[in-house]
């Protein structure tokens, strides 16, 4: 079921910025990153199948974009260009039209990674950054396909750091780059880049009350895609590491009427039986002593957990974010109440669970 792609033809050969007379220091910046990075830019076209009110099957396309990140054929994008679709095929700058299957998906993150063979072509990769030092105020490049117009550049800066946003599938990404470029449908997937032409970032979402860019948008840090890339690649998901429990963010009517010691914390209701967090020695809620809260039972008198690996929770997003970086089979430091007093547990993680069950 391929898709129309442009005819390939020969690709106009773009001159150093040094070689164009008239450019400010500015511009000429801001072109080479173009001229260095447009050629390691694809068009995702997802092809997916829905049926009419007569039964009657019709196929649906929706695009995206993506960065390639080896010579294989390997293109980072985000989950939601890719969630559903039954056939992907990747264009790239010269026309030409491959099939591409998913290698794998974060929907946590919203990032996803699909190839192709690019069958002896030659082709360009983009440069990967670091998200580690970035600043606002620092000028950022997108790179994408909105509304099909292949590979169009915008320019802005980093208007903001550390923005958590809710996904419609209802995870909360953390730590997303806010950015005033221009991002619009059909830069998904697409990289956010610096001015020496590395991907800081991958252009996800953009707030948009209106219906179109209001100069709000979002990019997942390359950091956190170059940690969970090596998953993708593995295992076709992120491995994570978990603690078999089923844990309560601390709410006020539950500090009255269980008379908690505190006002923060995740507390234990129950701990999975033959788990390492029994094996460790994480205690649940008496069976016997509970109250029902959003039709779920909630057990008392178990631990409360005050922090994972050194870091404070009090929500289930602060759960979640202080185990979203660890593996299986790694160790971390809990400490917690336990009959009002402060005490430490090592325990070893287990492998995260497909679906989380709460």
């Amino acid at each position: 079921m391929p898709v129309q792609a442009r005819p390939q033809q020969e690709e106009e050969v773009l001159l150093p910025a040094d070689e164009i007379p008239g450019l400010s220091v500015d511009e000429k910046a801001v072109y080479e990153v173009y001229r260095q990075s447009n050629k390691a830019v694809v068009n995702i076209t997802s092809v997916s199948v829905r049926y009419n009110w007569f039964l009657q099957a019709v196929p649906q396309e929706g695009t995206g974009s993506g960065s390639i990140i080896d010579a294989d054929g390997t293109v980072l994008t985000n989950n939601h260009v890719i969630k559903g679709a039954e056939h992907l095929f990747v264009t790239l700058s010269d026309g030409s039209n491959f099939e591409a299957e998913v290698g794998g998906a974060d929907p946590e993150n919203g990032l996803a990674v699909i190839r192709f063979n690019p069958e002896g072509k030659k082709l360009v990769t983009i440069r990967v950054g670091s998200s580690q030092n970035l600043v606002v105020g620092q000028k950022a490049i997108a790179l994408g396909n909105p509304f099909g117009l292949e590979r169009t550049l915008t320019t802005g800066v980093i208007s903001g750091l550390k923005r958590p946003l809710s996904t419609p599938e209802g995870f909360l990404m953390r730590e997303l780059i806010q950015t005033d470029a221009a991002i619009n449908p059909g830069n998904s997937g697409g990289p956010l880049l610096n001015l020496r032409g590395e991907m800081i970032g991958i252009n996800t979402m953009i707030l948009a009350p209106a219906g179109g860019n209001i100069g709000i948008g979002f990019a997942v840090p390359i950091d956190t895609a170059k940690r969970v890339i090596p998953d993708l690649l593995e295992f076709g998901k992120v491995q994570r590491g978990w603690i078999d429990i089923q844990p309560v963010p601390i709410f006020p009517a539950l500090v009255k009427r269980a008379a908690l010691p505190t006002t923060r914390g995740i507390l234990v209701s129950q701990v999975k039986r033959g788990s390492n967090a029994e094996k460790a020695g994480l205690r649940g809620g008496d069976p016997e002593t509970y109250i029902v809260a959003g039709g779920t039972a909630i057990y008392l008198g178990g631990d409360i957990i005050l922090s994972i690996g050194g870091r404070p929770v009090s929500t289930i997003m602060d759960y979640l974010g202080a185990l979203e970086g660890s593996k299986p089979g790694e160790t971390v430091e809990l400490q917690i109440l336990r009959n009002g007093a402060r005490q430490t547990i090592n325990l070893s993680l287990s492998e995260r669970p497909a679906s989380l069950g709460w």
